[in-house]
């Protein structure tokens, strides 16, 4: 897999290839009209211009389609919690992603491989209680049992100073799909994360000999350097000099949200990948003082200026095979993001397909959509792609206010807006 645009995109403005793709049913489109559209995101007029119109807007589809049937995607960063709270937000992820990367990131953090034998065993217990749950009400959710069940959590690892190279071993012999690096203190749950990355100069070097992905927060915790650079300064503080001295470590920037991180996914073909979430993609830091200061879109890595929006849209939409979805969704209860020191994270599980389709086709862009959701990621982990499919239709529907009550009430990305795609196979 090279960095450059994903092979379809190429045959996507090829009427014969168009016919190609319907007849395997790897992209599968009723294109019927678009009556009553109106525009992609009320609250965020930036989506109009998420990439340049030179992306070939529509290229790949003759007028836009109001039911878009993909291989069903992937996300490769997610965060589901535990207990209570896994049971409240994993059913809404499982219902429509094939597979998922479960963040490590607990109290106390997923070190060791037992322990993600033990999480994946609780993931599983709370997808057959989600299911049987499923099938005893109403036709919608039971269309979504059947890929509650299916659903495969995939387990990470987190890296501290004192991760050993017997350890990879065993991760690998595990079926680990990677390790997860946090600096210490860059984000929720990571002061057991890495203080310096020489510390672990021959663990990663044995991970770079296995083969074995490493996933990435890409952020500085000095003090010194504003948060909006933060991300930048890792790659040229850590990350490139990492790669310098380890080129073959396979390394997936996560959640990039700059023209920086674009740039160095790029230049490195085949070794460095990024995920891109909805909120990077939509969002500029200005949504966080729109009226007042706005918690709920209070994330790490923080939002950017406009500019880096842009640049992480066109990445997110160009086709290119070096990047791929992962929402990042980031559960917090309403209480503890409206707070004085409100934690960072969005809830974007409910909506995410939704919100990347807008996203993609507000930049003439849905002819790669399926690439970057269901392709992308697996090609780079060396993954099988799913073989079954999640449709998408146009259709519009509101995004709820808040989801469950108390403890466990929580605010979704994008709570109360209507949205123009719906996803079938959705969990309510």
């Amino acid at each position: 897999m090279l960095c450059g645009p994903h092979p379809a995109a190429h045959m996507a403005s090829s009427g014969v290839a168009k016919s190609a793709m319907r007849q395997t049913g790897r992209l599968a489109v009723a294109a019927v009209g678009r009556p009553g559209h109106r525009g992609i995101l009320t609250r965020t007029q930036a989506a109009a211009a998420v990439a340049a119109p030179s992306q070939g807007s529509g290229a790949a589809f003759s007028q836009a389609p109001d039911v878009l049937t993909i291989t069903r995607p992937d996300d490769w960063h997610l965060h589901v919690r535990d207990g209570d709270m896994m049971a409240a937000v994993l059913p809404h992820t499982a219902a429509t992603f094939g597979r998922a990367i479960i963040m490590p990131n607990l109290q106390p953090p997923v070190t060791e491989v037992e322990q993600a034998i033990q999480y994946k065993q609780r993931i599983r217990d709370v997808l057959t209680a989600a299911a049987a749950d499923a099938r005893g009400n109403s036709e919608l959710r039971q269309g979504a049992a059947a890929a509650l069940e299916a659903f495969q959590p995939l387990m990470t690892l987190y890296l501290t100073d004192k991760t050993s190279t017997s350890q990879v071993k065993q991760a690998l012999s595990a079926g680990v799909a990677a390790y997860k690096l946090y600096p210490a203190g860059a984000t929720t749950n990571s002061d057991s994360g890495v203080t310096d990355v020489s510390l672990v100069t021959d663990t990663l070097k044995a991970m770079a000999d296995e083969g074995m992905p490493l996933c990435v927060h890409g952020e500085v915790t000095d003090p010194a350097v504003d948060i909006f650079d933060r991300e930048r300064e890792f790659i040229d503080r850590v990350l490139d000099p990492l790669l310098q001295r380890i080129p073959d470590l396979r390394v997936i920037m996560e959640h990039i949200t700059t023209a920086d991180a674009v740039d160095y996914v790029r230049s490195r073909p085949n070794k460095t990948a990024a995920s891109i979430t909805p909120q990077h993609i939509l969002l500029s830091r200005n949504e966080l003082f729109k009226g007042g200061l706005r918690p709920h879109v209070w994330c790490l890595p923080v939002l950017k200026r406009e500019r880096h929006r842009q640049a992480v849209a066109e990445a997110a939409t160009s086709g290119d095979a070096c990047f791929f979805l992962g929402t990042d969704s980031a559960p917090h209860a309403r209480t503890a993001k409206e707070s004085s020191c409100g934690c960072a994270g969005i809830y974007s599980a409910p909506a995410a397909l939704p919100l990347y389709a807008e996203a993609f086709e507000a930049a003439g862009a849905l002819h790669h959509l399926e690439g970057f959701a269901s392709h992308n990621g697996p090609d780079f982990y060396r993954m099988p792609r799913n073989t079954g499919t999640v449709t998408l239709r146009r259709k519009q529907w509101k995004v709820p206010e808040t989801q469950g009550e108390g403890a466990l009430q929580l605010v979704p990305m994008y709570a109360g807006t209507t949205l123009q795609w719906q996803v079938d196979e959705r969990y309510q």
